[in-house]
């Protein structure tokens, strides 16, 4: 089972996924013009709105619901294996990915906050809304949130409780099964609470994470600081190919580089999307700022540091796929992955480095499973509309904590698998779709580029701006106009 999985997460995640997202980004940031680095004060600025209602949350709340769906095991493993792979080059072309990512996750976010609707008394968006409201394309919109619900629900849930699992018991010799207990009873409490409860606890868990892990960072940058001119060097020599060691590997580098970073930060690939839909915003461009974000705190700021830290202790190996023997061997027998980042934090905190590493990864990955859920009962509520809270949303909230349960207790190499499978089949759907949404999008971002210009806070009017079917803004913009 475990080798069938993985051979159909192979050929989905080929170079052909890779090189779409990266042209998909590229191509979005020219549409905008350079949405992402334009308006960079303001998504800063943005952060700090605090509207919210009994129905939407803030902006804040939202971008901690998308971080903390961004920032899990892929932070530290998968930068890890992108370096162990592709060379440190790969660092490189992991920051560009997540460069010109902003503006894919802007493009999907706005989309999200312009195709919302109001369902119960909660805000619901994601990529099936925006797909049947913009595309027209109710067929395509159901399959979309079954991959979705199905992806979110059941296989990719395993990846981050399996890795929890591991490295508490790598660190603290406690089973696997324990663990899953533990996940399991704190994770029933946040989603029998419903969004509201998600969205406090990410408020609260995502920044301190974000932020504590990041001090790690600095202190081991301090201790190895001698180091920082060559590690910066190596960066850049191997991404171009000018490197002695790593100059044969550019191709690897560029692709596992874009590779993790799409992983990581799911720019384009419609996770965001569902927290961003719950927002309370005056225009949708605000959230798709604040969303745009977001991928730079996940890339360049969290994935960046675990680079950093690997790099400068030189704590890993790098062997590219086909060598037969290592480029770089500083760690004989260490397979990539978290252990790179655990070698890395103990140059400086002895065997206190492993105990770092794990709690990280228990805020990382269940932060990931609060957002998972979320995102697979709003698909499951586009499903069947007018059975919000009726016996399925019980039956997805008892499946859902099986699979966490049983991701702590089975093989990595399945959960992984069965993750890449979902993952990836969403990153196709929904680059193509929000590529084909381009017109509505932009037009949206037109409005708010000439409301800011008149100097006044921008409320958005689709009649006005010329989008269509989007009914919620509709009746927001006749309320505002009464005001």
């Amino acid at each position: 089972m475990e080798s069938i999985v993985n051979n159909i997460a192979g050929y989905i995640w080929s170079d052909a996924l890779v090189y779409l997202a990266l042209l998909v980004g590229l191509y979005f940031t020219v549409v905008t013009r350079g949405v992402q680095f334009r308006y960079f004060s303001e998504m800063i600025r943005l952060l700090k709105e605090k509207n919210t209602s009994h129905t939407g949350i803030s902006s804040f709340q939202a971008f901690c619901m998308s971080l903390s769906g961004r920032i899990g095991v892929g932070n530290i493993a998968g930068v890890a294996t992108a370096i162990a792979t592709g060379g440190p080059g790969a660092v490189f072309w992991m920051n560009v990915m997540a460069l010109l990512g902003g503006a894919s996750a802007f493009i999907e976010s706005t989309l999200a906050q312009v195709y919302k609707e109001k369902t119960g008394s909660e805000y619901r968006g994601g990529s099936p809304f925006y797909i049947e409201k913009g595309l027209k394309l109710k067929a395509f919109a159901i399959f979309v949130a079954f991959v979705v619900c199905l992806s979110y629900g059941v296989l990719v849930p395993g990846v981050q409780a399996n890795t929890i699992a591991a490295s508490f018991e790598n660190a603290f010799n406690l089973p696997t099964w324990v663990t899953g207990a533990i996940i399991v009873v704190l994770l029933a409490f946040l989603i029998f609470g419903g969004i509201k409860r998600i969205a406090r606890a990410a408020d609260l868990m995502v920044p301190f994470m974000a932020f504590g892990y990041v001090i790690f960072m600095l202190i081991v940058l301090v201790t190895h600081v001698g180091n920082l001119p060559d590690v910066i060097a190596v960066i850049f020599k191997s991404a171009f190919g000018i490197d002695a060691v790593f100059g044969g590997i550019v191709g690897t580098a560029i692709s596992w580089g874009v590779r993790r970073a799409v992983f990581s930060n799911v720019a384009g690939a419609g996770e965001a999307t569902f927290s961003s839909a719950a927002a309370e915003v005056s225009h949708p461009v605000k959230q798709g700022l604040v969303q745009g974000f977001s991928v730079y705190i996940d890339t360049v700021v969290v994935c960046t540091a675990t680079a950093i830290m690997i790099l400068l202790t030189g704590m890993y190996n790098v062997i590219p796929p086909g060598a037969t023997t290592p480029l770089v061997e500083n760690m004989p027998g260490v397979a990539a992955g978290t252990a790179f980042t655990q070698a890395a934090l103990a140059t400086v905190f002895g065997n206190l480095g492993p105990i770092f590493v794990s709690i990280a990864i228990f805020f990382f990955a269940f932060t990931c499973l609060m957002a998972y859920y979320y995102i697979a009962e709003t698909t499951l509520v586009y499903l069947n509309k007018k059975m919000e809270s009726n016996v399925l949303s019980l039956i997805l909230k008892v499946v859902f904590l099986v699979v966490v349960y049983m991701g702590s207790v089975k093989s990595a190499g399945l959960m992984w698998g069965l993750g890449d499978i979902g993952f990836g089949s969403m990153c196709y759907l929904n680059l193509i779709a929000i590529v084909l949404l381009t017109k509505p999008a932009l037009a949206t971002l037109k409005d708010y580029d000439y409301q800011k210009s008149q100097g006044i806070d921008p409320v958005f009017d689709p009649r006005k701006a010329g989008v269509d079917n989007a009914d919620f803004w509709i009746e927001y913009a006749d309320k505002a106009a009464k005001k």
